[in-house]
């Protein structure tokens, strides 16, 4: 399986593939994803990593949604930040 990857100098150029040791799976797979993390479908802001064997995925909400079913069998790792994307309620003071 081919993954492909974001382009790690940050600039949505297409496509690159990045493999993912397993040591390094772990710290990724923990660290929030930045506002430099774009989708690789379609170069939004990432907002959900797919750690797979062979490295990851990045995708917007949307995409991580439409490619959820098939990807999260197979998945080592799903991590989604989605909920930031939800307004946040701020309690009113008088």
């Amino acid at each position: 399986m081919l993954v492909r990857m974001h382009d790690t100098t940050g600039s949505f150029g297409g496509p690159t593939i990045r493999k993912v040791g397993d040591v390094t799976t772990t710290a990724l797979a923990t660290s929030p994803l930045k506002a430099a993390d774009r989708c690789d479908s379609c170069g939004a802001q990432a907002y959900i990593r797919v750690v797979l064997n062979e490295g990851e995925l990045l995708f917007c909400g949307h995409h991580g949604r439409r490619h959820e079913a098939k990807l999260r069998p197979i998945a080592v790792e799903w991590h989604d930040e989605t909920d930031r994307l939800q307004p946040q309620s701020t309690p009113v003071t008088d």
